[in-house]
């Protein structure tokens, strides 16, 4: 039986594992990634230097505005992150803690990820050049697209890479510009048949298209409620499901038809 005097000091003799415990869960790296807000890119424009999108075999016209493909930037897949990272990025709105197998598949070197992720972005670029193709009914024997973005990886690029072709072959067909002369942004995969998907991290790409001036920005349908949790002052979102949703939106915005827009 413990005396009222060594009482105390049992008890605090038994918290000393505990408290080591929690020490060694708090640095313990933790299955997660953190992820924030990217760069975002004008596929219009230029990277490095050179044109984003090249296209030979037809006529291109010079195009104003700007279509911004978004980014998230999340801890690389060998970094470590411990639960003060995690604690910290669950209370801020600019952070997001993400299944480290969500961003980065399991059991593979970052070389073999590295190289998955170019591998995602060669598809989508093609995948968008036969889907706005198709969708201008153009042949893809006959007009050739080479498309150029440094650093980037994934499929979520898709649908904006698909915009920026069907712009500068005049899309609009009357030679006014998709953008009306916005900032636009946006995500999405794109299949072959224009089908536009999810990407994920959408909350932190609204963050990224308005810190660079985008107003408007198009968003898989299916992530409107993602978006919305987050969405930045003055910046529209617009729900698309296909690239001629896409293409039909930003028309009816250029032609000032706001009504026929719709929202998240």
């Amino acid at each position: 039986m413990l005396s009222r005097l060594s009482r105390p000091r049992a008890l605090a003799l038994c918290a000393l594992p505990v408290a080591a415990l929690f020490a060694v869960v708090g640095l313990a790296p933790l299955p997660y990634a953190i992820a924030q807000p990217g760069t975002t890119a004008d596929v219009l424009g230029k990277d490095q230097g050179k044109e984003v999108i090249t296209i030979t075999g037809a006529p291109v016209r010079p195009t104003k505005g700007q279509l911004r493909m978004t980014t998230i930037l999340a801890t690389g897949p060998s970094t470590d992150v411990d639960l003060a990272d995690v604690t910290d990025a669950w209370f801020r709105t600019d952070r997001a803690v993400l299944p480290h197998d969500s961003v980065y598949p399991s059991g593979q070197s970052d070389e073999e990820i590295e190289k998955h992720n170019l591998g995602q972005m060669k598809e989508s670029q093609d995948a968008a050049t036969l889907a706005a193709l198709g969708y201008l009914k153009q042949d893809p024997e006959k007009v050739k697209v080479t498309l150029h973005l440094a650093d980037v990886g994934g499929p979520s690029a898709g649908l904006l890479f698909s915009l920026g072709i069907v712009d500068k072959l005049d899309g609009d067909g009357d030679g006014g510009d998709l953008t009306g002369g916005r900032i636009v942004a946006g995500t999405g995969t794109i299949e072959p048949d224009g089908t536009v998907g999810a990407v994920g991290g959408v909350s932190l790409k609204t963050q990224a298209a308005a810190r660079d001036g985008a107003t408007v920005f198009l968003v898989p349908k299916d992530e409107c409620s993602d978006a919305k949790a987050e969405q930045p002052k003055g910046l529209r979102l617009v729900p698309v499901t296909a690239l001629s949703d896409a293409v039909a939106s930003l028309r009816a915005l250029e032609q000032g038809q706001e009504s026929k827009v719709p929202s998240c």
